[in-house]
């Protein structure tokens, strides 16, 4: 198997995960950092699972653990989790814990460390009993962070789970040792645009860097649009677009089949480009008319209105091939409706100048990645 260095050599590209070999064993991610996309990453994850176990003779189950968010206050993931939950209502369950406002370390209280207690209790249980194919224990690290829960405990616990078993832990300030357990760990940094505060420009968000977690993170937000029109009793229509990804086995394809199945009139999907990677300086005329296909077929689903989220999978290394000029797309997002959420996503060198008006900007870093070791994906986690 090819691993991530030699995949990313002097250019961008995206390989397939048809001929890739598959790993068994479960391992531990960890998404921490100041950025957005943790949580959705997660998500993202989840979807992907569920979405390959939908056949199989034993499909997979899915706790969703949640730490410091208790009753009484909205979270981002709220919408997408219900959007899970409607779609998959045998598959997933919840559990919250903590109380809704925010805390500092000087402002713990005996109902925080019972919270905190009783969140890893369950997810205790849940690890011993083997009866879930993926863990999440969302915002796990800022508890360990602020000293809820002892750590060393924690990373035991972890180590002696089920092989087969994917644990996920998000939230900032991962501590030392539940990283030094982690076969995965991305980290998201947040970069901050002035020219899209000073113009109120809202809905651009980008999903940038070599770490894992770019289109999870989209997917998460895919879940989340769809949530929404749930508990709204609207239609929030999604589109997910890609480009460098002509063919098939790729990671997001169980995610979207999933989605499409549950919600088939909510979510259009579109693909173009070569089953190929595309390096820098070998391009084809091939993918420069299906980089301009795909980016058709954006550019008229964002001045429509239609949908309330748009994908813009793997548009980033799209541009920084120089596939695609800059300046139409940059107009075209400036012109988006204002209720219509973009999502790009993709690795680059050079940032493009639609970077300069995001509102949410998230960087994501590889620290670690079970593949470097030569541990092979997973079918339903990695593609």
């Amino acid at each position: 198997m090819t691993n991530l260095r030699a995949v990313s050599r002097n250019g961008i590209g995206i390989r397939t995960a048809q001929h890739r070999s598959e790993r068994i064993a479960g391992q531990i991610h960890v998404y921490d950092g100041a950025g957005k996309g943790k949580s959705q990453a997660a998500l993202g994850v989840v979807l992907r699972s569920i979405g390959l176990g939908i056949h199989a003779l034993e499909p997979t189950r899915v706790l969703l653990l949640r730490f410091l968010k208790g009753p009484g206050r909205t979270y981002d993931e709220d919408a997408a989790i219900e959007a899970l939950q409607h779609g998959f209502p045998h598959l997933i369950d919840q559990v919250r814990t903590g109380r809704a406002e925010y805390f500092g370390p000087d402002e713990i209280t005996r109902f925080d460390q019972q919270e905190a207690q009783r969140g890893w209790d369950v997810a205790k249980g849940a690890i011993a009993s083997g009866l879930y194919s993926v863990v999440v224990l969302d915002e796990l690290n800022p508890v360990l962070d602020l000293g809820l829960l002892p750590v060393d405990e924690v990373a035991r616990t972890l180590k002696r789970k089920p092989d087969f078993m994917e644990v996920i832990a998000t939230g900032r300030g991962a501590p030392q040792p539940l990283l030094d357990i982690a076969d995965l760990h991305s980290e998201m940094r947040a970069h901050h645009h002035p020219n899209a505060v000073a113009h109120g420009i809202e809905g651009i968000e980008i999903y940038t860097g070599a770490g894992k977690g770019k289109s999870t993170s989209a997917l998460g937000k895919a879940l989340q649009a769809i949530g929404k029109g749930i508990s709204q009793d609207k239609s929030h229509r999604v589109l997910i677009l890609q480009w460098l990804k002509g063919g098939t086995g790729y990671t997001e394809d169980s995610a979207i089949a999933a989605l499409r199945q549950s919600y088939p009139s909510l979510v259009d999907h579109q693909r173009c480009g070569r089953d190929a990677i595309v390096w820098r300086g070998q391009q084809q005329e091939l993918d420069y008319v299906e980089a301009e296909r795909g980016w058709e077929l954006a550019r008229a689903a964002i001045a429509s209105g239609l949908y309330k989220t748009i994908i813009l999978d793997e548009l980033n290394p799209t541009v920084d091939l120089e596939l695609l000029p800059q300046p139409p797309i940059v107009q075209a997002l400036l012109r988006k409706p204002r209720d219509t959420e973009i999502i790009i996503t993709g690795r680059c060198k050079n940032p493009p100048a639609y970077f300069d008006i995001a509102s949410i900007h998230s960087e994501v870093f590889c620290h670690k990645h079970y593949a470097e070791k030569g541990i092979d994906l997973k079918r339903g986690v990695d593609f």
